[in-house]
């Protein structure tokens, strides 16, 4: 892992900073946002809108069971609509509630109220939506949008806290798949894939810090599909080259999938991999793709000298039952 110290505190910051209502720090600092901007422009004429803007539609009962379904929501933004897909069994949304349905040998009712382009500002109104039907699971794919239009991370952070709240008060389970790493998309150049990379993981490791004490947990997607689109940019990548594939939206899926179904008690929890402060596995799980963070309690208490207690799980992707 290449976490530092320093990670953990900007994760604080960015974290106190939400708390109070504030802007916050930048990632990066101001002096970035003319270049930041600049290759970002670039960057989205060389990716193009090939897909278009839309995912197919995905909202319906998955899984041929009997018995009451359970209501499930999906909300975010292209990658939780499946942007780049055509078949609505390729998008993570559906992926993951067939499975689910297949793990709890119940149907599934799937809502999806994500949508292509939104940042962390946009989900109050998507959790409108989701409230509608009475979710019992909740997942939540977020932060792309917001590296790219240069939203300071404790505003982001802040939407998102807000938005897991409301849907744990609403009595469902939030599982959240904190923003990726930015830096493994090739389209975007140098030096701007080294700006991208270090904000994209500064605002995953406050999203974790904010999912959790909100009540959620969250799932890091890091550089997830980096080592496969490094070898197999064809097959992982779909023709913009920033979306993933079918074979791309899977991998995601089922990095998701185990955390769903223990955030609703249907699935083992794996033997945690250690358990630390809140602000230094943040930090961590924003390095380690598939890495899970969610609270717990040492010698039973939920605080330490360093903040809440959480417990981290490494899964690997397509092992549902693998612990650290």
């Amino acid at each position: 892992m290449t976490w530092t110290p320093g990670a953990a505190r900007t994760a604080r910051r960015i974290a106190a900073a939400a708390a109070v209502g504030g802007g916050g720090i930048t990632a990066l600092g101001a002096a970035t946002y003319g270049l930041l901007l600049a290759e970002a422009m670039l960057a989205r004429r060389i990716v193009g809108r090939p897909h278009g803007t839309e995912g197919p539609p995905s909202d319906g009962l998955y899984g041929a069971f009997d018995g009451d379904p359970i209501r499930m929501v999906m909300l975010g933004d292209s990658t939780s609509v499946g942007l780049g897909t055509t078949d609505p069994a390729e998008t993570p949304a559906v992926l993951i509630a067939s499975s689910l349905a297949l793990v709890a040998e119940r149907p599934v009712l799937l809502t999806v109220t994500g949508k292509s382009g939104a940042a962390s500002a946009e989900l109050d109104e998507q959790v409108d939506r989701a409230l509608r039907a009475e979710p019992e699971i909740a997942v939540i794919f977020i932060g792309a949008n917001d590296v790219t239009t240069q939203t300071p991370p404790a505003q982001a952070v802040r939407h998102l806290q807000k938005a897991v709240r409301r849907l744990r008060e609403a009595g469902a389970e939030v599982v959240v798949g904190t923003c990726p790493d930015l830096g493994t998309v090739r389209p975007i150049a140098q030096p701007l894939r080294w700006v991208t990379r270090r904000w994209s993981r500064q605002l995953a490791a406050a999203q974790t810090v904010a999912v959790v004490e909100a009540g959620g947990r969250t799932v890091a997607f890091a550089d997830l599909l980096g080592d496969e689109f490094d070898a197999n940019p064809g097959e992982m990548f779909g023709p913009d080259r920033f979306h993933p594939s079918a074979q791309g939206y899977l991998q995601v899926a089922y990095a998701v999938l185990p955390s769903v179904g223990s955030a609703l008690g249907l699935w083992p929890e794996p033997r945690p991999q250690r358990s630390e402060s809140i602000y230094l596995a943040a930090a961590m799980a924003a390095e380690e793709p598939g890495t899970e963070v969610s609270a717990t309690r040492v010698a039973g208490r939920a605080t330490g000298p360093h903040g809440r207690w959480v417990t981290m799980f490494r899964r690997r992707p397509g092992a549902p039952t693998d612990g650290a």
